[in-house]
């Protein structure tokens, strides 16, 4: 494996590790609000978010490069601020994963609280417990299963993103050259040995999450299937 090969490899592994928690701070909240509200937007927000899942990728990453860029909105802001232009940087990359794997995180987070139902909610408030203390000692610790799952399926979305992230990153090696481009760029210069190893690499990298999620599973019921 060459340099840039292993530069784009830790790049892709970063930028799905902050993905997922930049998700899960965003996810959180906005789940549990879906899985409580009866507002009549609910369903608006609902599509909103599982809007991802039937876009396609090359759609929303142009809508966020004009967003990220020099005078789209989040640039423009960003540019106010000090912070440099968004597009073509990983801070760019990280927006635009997180919106692109949004609804592999909040479906399962909303349907784990969803499960929860509001009987163990109203026990502990007959024991004076506050909102925030029924939301993190009893909310949390029985929703631990959408979390698991939250986590893994952001994760291993973010692994395989290509369209996204060539839209907003381009393709800067040790910048915004993710593992899934520099496969990309090895098949298109015919370099079909290192784009088979690094595609070795990524699909032995996301079976072996969900082998372990699975085997989690069925031995401890940590995940629902």
């Amino acid at each position: 494996m060459s340099p840039d090969d292993l530069t784009a490899l830790l790049l892709t592994l970063r930028l799905a590790a902050v993905t997922v928690l930049v998700l899960l701070l965003i996810g959180m909240p906005l789940a549990w609000w879906l899985s409580q509200s009866r507002c009549r937007f609910k369903t608006l927000v609902e599509a909103v978010v599982a809007l991802p899942l039937v876009l396609p990728p090359t759609v929303l990453g142009f809508y966020l490069l004009l967003a990220l860029g020099p005078n789209g909105l989040f640039g423009i802001t960003s540019q106010a601020l000090g912070g440099g232009t968004l597009a073509f940087s990983f801070t760019g990359l990280v927006i635009g994963s997180a919106f692109y794997s949004l609804p592999f995180v909040v479906q399962p987070l909303q349907g784990a609280f969803a499960s929860i139902g509001r009987r163990p909610l109203e026990v502990a408030a007959t024991l004076r417990a506050s909102p925030l203390d029924r939301f993190f000692t009893v909310v949390l610790p029985l929703a631990r299963n959408g979390f698991l799952t939250a986590v893994v399926l952001g994760f291993a979305h973010t692994l395989g993103e290509f369209g996204v992230v060539l839209m907003i990153g381009g393709n800067i090696p040790g910048v915004t050259q993710v593992i899934s481009i520099a496969i990309y760029d090895h098949v298109e210069t015919l370099q079909y040995g290192d784009a088979h190893l690094l595609s070795a690499i990524l699909l032995g990298l996301s079976f072996s999450i969900l082998l372990l999620v699975y085997a989690l599973n069925r031995r401890f019921a940590v995940v629902h299937p």
